[in-house]
């Protein structure tokens, strides 16, 4: 099961660090995904890590701002999120999934476990 904390309210240009931490085993053999939803717009693909090779990838609109990473923990992921802008505002979810290829990372629909949602909200 997996849950994803650490979302809260911040200024435009804040930083805010989420994490996802699995209470029924390691990541070790998971990619992880991180995917937000804001109101009336479909869940969109922000980042993921391949726990094994630490390979990574990014939504273009993020990629230079969040930087997903393993925590020391084998059951965390992290998402470090800096200069964040109002357009960031949405339900952050955690996914993982044991059997996914590069080209479906950024499919919601190719995760077969989600956490629940933690709300960033950013105002200007």
């Amino acid at each position: 099961q997996l849950q994803a904390s650490g979302g809260g309210p911040v200024q435009a240009g804040g930083s805010l660090r989420l994490s996802c931490t699995n209470s029924e085993g390691t990541f070790r053999r998971y990619v992880v995904g991180w995917f937000r939803q804001a109101p009336g717009k479909e869940r969109e693909f922000v980042a993921a890590i391949k726990w094994s090779s630490r390979a990574t990838a990014y939504a273009d609109s993020v990629k230079g701002r969040f930087t997903i990473s393993r925590g020391t923990a084998e059951n965390t992921v992290y998402l470090q999120m800096d200069s964040l802008k109002p357009e960031d505002t949405a339900a952050y979810y955690c996914a993982a999934d044991s059997t996914l290829i590069l080209s479906s990372w950024r499919m919601t629909s190719a995760y077969d476990y989600w956490g629940q949602g933690t709300q960033v909200t950013v105002s200007s």
